[in-house]
């Protein structure tokens, strides 16, 4: 495999265990008839060779396997994992070539697992030249050994041929789930660059003819200085009234950035949550609330939603608000800080959401029960 990840969550990671315990059971299954030999070898000295043979061919197998399906592993330590498994694929020849000579085809049914691993390791035309000299040398080895040319070559070409195309099937369904997490991470990062530059441009289009003006004053008003102070002072004042209305025209900007709506935020919310496998559940009252209260708990269900998505494994998450008593409090829920990736209650983000909702009247708390996690915030009805 040539993809590449920085990590998995819950449901791909379990998807990893499964290929490669299929792959494991696939593979290695065609060592268990070389081991057949091994129990037809009456020399020691063959039966030695040969299981030391097998065993340093099974456990570089293992290693390569493994890197199959763990994508975030480089390509250098892949190439070295790659590299030992032929090193000891070529040592079995001598090793375990002989044993079982003319009675078992102890080096063709290995060849067959060797053959059933080239998806893992190399493109298809790479692989099919490859599998072709696996089987060429199951056929000299058996007649080396006094075997038959033919049961080679059905060995290691037909039955590799079958274990190939079943792991080539489970490569590229691994394939496309990595792929699809990588779109998904991509998808998020993209969506964040652009609301970065749309803020970017509306911050230039509203300080972009501002500066320049204050700029053109501020200039008109140095060159005046010398033969007219009067004049030169209206400048001045006139720079100072464009510096205060462009940094009014600014914080209306950033607030109105900052105020999401409550409605779209949890619909945003949602949707990302479930394209990353998390199951979630909203229940919010009937009707609307009021604007101020929907903007601040929009404000903390964004950074609740980045706790659930970079700080846990959750399986499912749920949002709950519940307006009674002139106050309206939401609770965010989700499983998964049973690691050291949890959540953490003091970090930035929910420290400066404790100050800002401390500010409007309103608190914040945060819990760990277990492997749930809960953020509940509260905020009045009315200002």
């Amino acid at each position: 495999m040539t993809v590449g990840a920085t990590g998995t969550d819950r449901r791909l990671g379990r998807a990893r265990r499964v290929a490669l315990a299929s792959l494991v059971v696939s593979v290695g299954s065609a060592l268990l008839l070389p081991g057949v030999g091994l129990t037809r070898e009456p020399d020691p000295l063959r039966l030695a060779l040969g299981v030391t043979g097998l065993v340093a061919f099974a456990a570089a197998q293992a290693a390569v396997l493994h890197a199959a399906v763990t994508p975030w592993l480089g390509q250098r330590r892949r190439h070295r994992l790659q590299t030992v498994l032929a090193v000891a694929a070529v040592a079995t020849v001598p090793l375990v070539g002989p044993v079982a000579a003319g009675v078992w085809p102890t080096w063709a049914w290995l060849g067959a697992s060797l053959v059933g691993m080239m998806p893992l390791l190399l493109r298809p035309r790479p692989a099919l030249a490859a599998a072709a000299a696996v089987v060429a040398v199951a056929v000299a080895v058996a007649r080396w050994t006094g075997g038959s040319a033919s049961a080679a070559v059905v060995i290691a070409g037909g039955v590799g041929a079958g274990v190939a195309a079943v792991n080539g099937v489970q490569v590229w369904f691994w394939d496309l789930l990595v792929a699809a997490r990588q779109g998904q991470e991509a998808r998020a990062r993209l969506a964040a660059a652009e609301e970065r530059l749309r803020f970017a441009r509306d911050v230039h289009d509203l300080l972009g003819h501002d500066l320049t003006v204050i700029a053109l004053k501020a200039e008109l008003a140095a060159r005046l200085a010398p033969v007219d102070a009067g004049r030169a002072g209206r400048e001045a004042v006139e720079v100072q009234r464009l510096a205060g209305a462009a940094l009014h025209r600014v914080r209306a900007a950033v607030h109105g950035y900052r105020a999401v709506d409550l409605g779209e935020q949890l619909a945003a919310v949602t949707e990302v949550l479930r394209s990353c496998g998390v199951r979630c559940h909203v229940d919010r009252p009937a009707g609307e609330l009021p604007a101020e209260a929907a903007a601040e708990l929009a404000a903390v269900l964004r950074e609740a939603a980045t706790n659930v998505l970079r700080h846990s494994r959750a399986a499912w998450c749920r949002i709950e608000i519940v307006r009674e008593d002139g106050a309206v409090t939401m609770t965010v829920s989700n499983d998964g800080v049973g690691d050291a990736r949890k959540p953490d209650g003091h970090s930035h983000g929910l420290r400066g959401l404790a100050e800002r909702l401390a500010a409007a009247g309103g608190g914040l708390r945060a819990r760990r029960e277990d492997e749930v996690f809960t953020l509940a915030v509260t905020v009045p009805a009315h200002r």
